[in-house]
């Protein structure tokens, strides 16, 4: 019995440390650029929210590749990436089929490669403080203890929406 009951917290403590642990009813995350503001949705409620940091242009849309804009519209949070330079990164699914479509009207490469990810392993002590200054190159980057709960929480699949 003492192996059984040792062999059960042993598996659980595995699944706590290596596994994903399920969302907690997360259905939606919402960036407000302006706001540098990132929230995640249960149910049209809001349940957490964090400062964030965008692209070093961050006034209007993404329109090409190199510009340094964070991308407006609708996209998916489609994979992660738990050994980006950025500590975890989520990839969002832009571009989307518009994006594409006013790209090619101005003869542009589109770009791609956008996240919410955290910071730099070199530069994690920042904390914060990188929120006072928009520094990625078009993504949305929060604190790694930050991403640690976004992580948690968030799944494959989720909608999110960036707002001007």
């Amino acid at each position: 019995m003492r192996t059984l009951v040792t062999g059960i917290l042993l598996f659980t403590c595995w699944l706590d440390f290596f596994g994903q642990k399920p969302a907690i009813g997360i259905d939606r995350v919402v960036v407000y650029k302006h706001e540098r503001k990132l929230v995640l949705l249960s149910q049209g409620k809001e349940l957490k929210s964090y400062r964030v940091a965008l692209g070093g242009d961050p006034v209007g849309p993404k329109m090409r590749r190199g510009d340094h804009r964070t991308p407006e519209g609708s996209y998916v949070l489609d994979s992660r990436n738990p050994n980006s330079h950025f500590y975890k990164a989520l990839h969002i699914s832009y571009p989307n089929s518009k994006d594409i479509a006013v790209a090619k009207t101005l003869g542009v490469n589109p770009g791609g490669d956008v996240m919410l990810h955290g910071l730099p392993k070199e530069y994690a002590w920042l904390g914060k403080t990188h929120t006072l200054h928009d520094w990625t190159d078009g993504c949305i980057a929060v604190t790694n203890e930050e991403m640690d709960e976004i992580w948690k929480l968030v799944r494959v699949g989720t909608p999110i929406e960036i707002k001007p």
